[in-house]
């Protein structure tokens, strides 16, 4: 299943128009924030589908049933790009377990590249909800090969992701390599270029939110 937030008439869409503004991406500090917002608009659209039971809670004059969140989610995230986005996850599910891996795109002289996964630090996944984020998903190929790595940690039960902007490339690749996942996303492009970058996309998420660094 895929969720573009944008669809219907929301702050997501305002939110992901300054991401995408040139005039506005120079302020670090609010590119950042609207990432999280929209981590934060996702977190709760995806506890609509998570599972819930009922609870007695004791107030001070009486007791009140109330629907709670069964279990708390696995929030994982790709290094660095995907710490706002992440935090904006962890903001509403405030007890979740988190996981980090280092995916990156390894740029070769001729302009390829390959996704290199260096680090990955989780918690138990079995029969878990497990939501990763990631502002862009442009090819698809690190969040493919994330969840690859993940499994070898555990089986999750259930997989949802979660980026700022989706190219309908990336979208149909990770369909057919995790047909199970859930895609929520800020919004679609349908452009990718020969570098693997989305048009209209909004650039480099990483470099926009802390600076740009030295190439490996």
């Amino acid at each position: 299943m895929i969720v573009n937030l944008s669809q219907q008439h929301s702050l997501v869409s305002t939110w992901v128009s300054e991401l995408r503004n040139v005039n506005v991406q120079t302020d670090r500090m609010r590119f950042r924030r609207n990432l999280e917002r929209i981590g934060e608009a996702a977190a709760y659209e995806i506890s609509k589908v998570l599972p819930f039971e009922e609870k007695e809670i004791q107030t001070p004059l009486g007791v009140a049933i109330h629907k709670m969140l069964k279990e708390q989610p696995v929030l994982a995230t790709i290094l660095r790009a995907g710490l706002p986005l992440h935090n904006g996850l962890l903001n509403y599910f405030d007890q979740a377990d988190n996981a980090f891996i280092s995916a990156y795109r390894k740029h070769h002289k001729d302009g390829s590249f390959e996704i290199s996964l260096d680090y990955v630090s989780c918690p138990e996944l079995e029969n878990r909800v497990v939501i990763i984020s990631d502002p862009m998903l442009a090819t698809g190929s690190s969040l493919v090969k994330t969840i690859q790595f993940l499994r070898e940690e555990g089986r999750p039960r259930e997989i949802h992701i979660v980026a700022a902007i989706a190219c309908t490339v990336g979208i149909e690749y990770v369909q057919r390599e995790e047909p199970s996942a859930t895609i929520w996303c800020g919004d679609i492009d349908d452009e990718l270029t020969a570098k693997g970058y989305i048009v209209p996309g909004l650039g480099d998420a990483g470099d926009l939110a802390f600076g740009t660094k030295v190439q490996m």
